[in-house]
């Protein structure tokens, strides 16, 4: 076990990730203009693919080990098994970003405990047209229409072979898998759309989510429904080998919606549920003018995320959690972006959380600084393990 105040805190050195991160990428981010934010992200992921394929390289293998130990944190007190999963800390990237799995061999070197790739879906889908990402530099959000851009279930399965990555269960962070409807499917023939996606690729998967919340595929979110949800779940459970299943849904469901869905988990058997996903509400920043387009954010398609989606999302986890009992896991994800909101988010009834609009904008040390956090956290409340502050209210100290 180690104590918060043994663990080595990340250095802040000039060349450290932390110091590089704030001198090179932190004034890309700091505007709306300037840097495509797209482009950004699809420049680190060629980077990180080339580095994941050749991490065994000696000289690559020297960069992964420095990362490695200036990032991870190991602690017992912050490893669960949920699942059939042992995650070796409770923070995870959020799907979204690695959407091919290009860089699943990566992933736990960033200090993450599970990494979620995808979004995969069975037909390969360029996407919406762009721009389809915007940042919002002010308020530490962004908004997105992405649409599911992706090279389809085959490519991805072909990516995370390339790679020679461990067997599920054995690696050095869990790979979780998110799965949504092509576009060129209708909604009717959804159920054997995810299910092919999800037989090709579960033998690469630690768990599988069904994605039916994204609000840039037209009618996705019908798939919460009640009778539709439901028969999607129970189709990819006739599966052979089938992985835990656990449904992600929207920050913009009504409460009866959310109790509807915690007892249709519980009844399916489903592993869990990840709340939430971007959001349709502008979340008070409906007269927010985009520059690029001119036009308010009341005016634009695609999802709000980042800080102002945290007070909903906590919300709707704590809706999940009175209305599922302690026993299903849930993880949240959502205007995550410091060590006091992963801690609100856990003691309201999250097992695990996830990142990604914060890692962005906070760079790779919020994850160290977050698993920090937390363990000075168990140590004031006296807590031996995460597991016994899941749900418990307490609040940040």
């Amino acid at each position: 076990m180690t104590d918060a105040s043994d663990a080595p805190a990340p250095s802040d050195g000039p060349l450290s990730t932390r110091a590089l991160y704030r001198r090179w990428v932190g004034p890309l981010l700091s505007r709306d203009v300037g840097a495509d934010a797209e482009q950004l992200s699809q420049l680190t992921l060629m980077a990180l693919a080339q580095a994941s394929l050749r991490r065994d390289w000696p000289v690559v293998a020297d960069v992964v080990s420095g990362l490695s130990a200036e990032l991870q944190r190991r602690d017992l007190r912050l490893e669960q098994t949920l699942f059939g999963c042992r995650f070796a800390n409770p923070v995870g990237l959020a799907a979204g970003f690695d959407k091919n799995g290009v860089a699943a061999g990566l992933w736990h070197a960033f200090g993450f405990g599970f990494a979620e790739l995808g979004t995969v879906t069975w037909h390969p889908q360029p996407g919406n047209p762009r721009p389809r990402l915007f940042r919002l530099a002010a308020e530490r959000a962004a908004l997105n229409r992405m649409g599911f851009n992706n090279g389809g279930a085959e490519r991805v399965r072909r990516n995370l072979q390339r790679q020679r990555l461990p067997p599920p269960s054995q690696r050095p962070a869990v790979l979780g898998l998110n799965f949504g409807k092509s576009r060129v499917t209708d909604l009717d023939r959804a159920p054997e759309d995810y299910a092919a996606s999800l037989e090709l690729l579960s033998p690469l998967a630690d768990y599988a989510v069904i994605n039916v919340s994204s609000p840039n595929t037209p009618g996705l979110r019908d798939l919460q429904q009640v009778g539709q949800l439901r028969r999607l779940v129970e189709r990819l459970r006739r599966l052979p080998a089938c992985p835990p299943l656990l449904v992600k849904i929207a920050p913009d469901l009504e409460d009866d919606a959310i109790d509807t869905i915690a007892r249709l988990a519980f009844e399916e058997g489903l592993a869990g549920v990840i709340a939430v996903n971007t959001s349709l509400d502008r979340l008070g920043l409906e007269s927010r003018r985009l520059p690029q387009t001119g036009r308010t954010l009341a005016e634009e398609a695609g999802g709000l995320s980042g800080a102002p989606l945290r007070p909903r999302a906590l919300q709707v986890l704590r809706r999940l959690r009175a209305a599922a009992g302690p026993a299903l896991p849930l993880i949240g994800v959502g205007g995550i972006d410091s060590a006091e909101a992963a801690w609100e988010r856990i003691t309201a009834g999250a097992s695990l959380v996830q990142l990604y609009t914060g890692w962005i904008y906070e760079g790779p040390a919020l994850v160290p600084a977050i698993l920090e956090g937390l363990q000075r956290q168990l140590d004031r409340h006296g807590f031996s393990t995460l597991r016994e502050a899941v749900g418990s209210g307490v609040p940040w100290a």
